[in-house]
């Protein structure tokens, strides 16, 4: 409001010192045409105040007015400058749609105010275009120049964001290469224990020396593979992530616990459990675990009220299934299953899944509610400590 009072003023105050007077003397009457010249004055000032939140509007006011002031055949006054101001701004700040049409407009007023077409009114009508047409092109030029650094502005962002991207698609292209780096130095760690391993198992009973020397460097090796696992996940870790703590990893041994703190969270959960666990890695425990959550999570989103799911971990000499469902609204919901948008629960699925070679379908139930079925090959340690 200040920066408009700023342009305001001076024609304000213009217009006051050109203000006509009615000057009466002894025996003769001077008489000046003074009627409305202070309300309409102020009628074509005041919405100038306005004219940067609504510059069509205002122009629109200020045009109307002036033409009822000619109209009722109130000479021009200073006042009237205010259609040029108002014609500005709308050149500045909009389209050259409308600044073409308030500068018509502006001229047209010119032609009413000059008094036509004979000779005094056309000179006049050309002194007055001029100085129309000077304003408009400088209103044009701003608004050029505005939209040209607004431009450059743009762009200068949207490099800053592409810098910003391809510094981070690099550094993860450069910790992926760096994993599989120390992936091959683990991997191949973990063959020399092996090895040494077999070999202390062969010569424990016929050379206990050779053995022990095994055993030893089955040790250094082994603390040298658990270092390079730690960098190899400390790589991958995203960066400026708070620290994390070493804590075991849950399994099955958990499954009881995560459904007793889903039925606190009120998802009535039944369990069924069947066959032997046998010897089935922490690794697939841990993704038997995670889909189990991941599934009951989704429930508890999106299966609506008075929803309730069943968990049903079958363990085979093969394989072990594993079947989550659940009766509530399925298909329905927004974003049911984890796998629409919005979620990536499903992907993740998939992810645990398919790293053990296993199989994952999931989807709404023919009589409603949504089904997570996976079946997830028993892994023999033996062959995955060799590879």
């Amino acid at each position: 409001m200040v920066y408009d009072f700023i342009w305001v003023a001076p024609l304000a105050f213009f217009c006051y010192m050109s203000a006509p007077v009615r000057i009466f003397t002894p025996g003769a009457e001077q008489t000046f045409v003074a009627d409305g010249y202070l309300p309409m004055t102020i009628a074509l000032l005041l919405p100038l105040f306005w004219r940067r939140r609504w510059p069509r509007i205002v122009f629109a006011v200020v045009a109307t007015l002036s033409f009822g002031q000619w109209a009722v055949g109130l000479a021009a006054m200073p006042a009237n400058a205010s259609v040029l101001i108002a014609m500005y701004t709308v050149a500045v700040r909009h389209t050259p749609r409308w600044a073409v049409a308030t500068g018509v407009v502006a001229e047209v007023g010119v032609w009413l105010a000059m008094g036509g077409w004979d000779d005094r009114g056309v000179t006049a009508f050309a002194s007055g275009s001029v100085f129309v047409v000077a304003i408009w092109l400088a209103g044009i030029y701003a608004n050029t120049r505005r939209r040209y650094l607004e431009g450059l502005e743009e762009r200068a962002e949207r490099a800053e964001r592409e810098r910003d991207q391809q510094a981070i698609i690099a550094a993860a292209a450069e910790r992926a290469r760096i994993a599989r780096e120390l992936h091959d130095v683990v991997a191949h760690n973990v063959s020399v224990i092996v090895v040494q391993a077999d070999g202390a198992a062969y010569t424990l009973d016929g050379d206990p020396e050779q053995a022990r020397r095994a055993m030893q460097t089955i040790s250094a090796t082994a603390r040298q593979a658990l270092a390079e696992m730690r960098r190899l996940v400390g790589v991958l870790r995203q960066d400026g992530g708070p620290p994390e703590e070493y804590a075991p990893q849950p399994g099955l041994g958990q499954i009881d616990e995560l459904i007793t703190q889903v039925r606190a969270s009120g998802l009535p959960v039944k369990l069924h459990m069947s066959g032997e666990p046998g010897a089935v890695p922490a690794g697939e425990q841990l993704a038997i675990y995670r889909i189990v959550q991941e599934a009951l999570t989704n429930t508890l989103k999106h299966g609506g009220p008075g929803a309730g799911a069943t968990v049903e971990i079958r363990y085979g000499p093969a394989e072990i299934t594993l079947v989550v469902s659940d009766d509530g609204r399925g298909a329905g919901a927004p974003h049911a299953g984890g796998g629409n948008a919005g979620g990536h629960g499903l992907v993740g699925m998939r992810e645990r899944v398919t790293m053990y070679g296993g199989r994952v379908t999931a989807g709404p139930r023919p009589g409603g509610g949504f089904h997570v079925h996976v079946t997830l090959p028993v892994a023999d340690t033996a062959t995955a400590g060799a590879a």
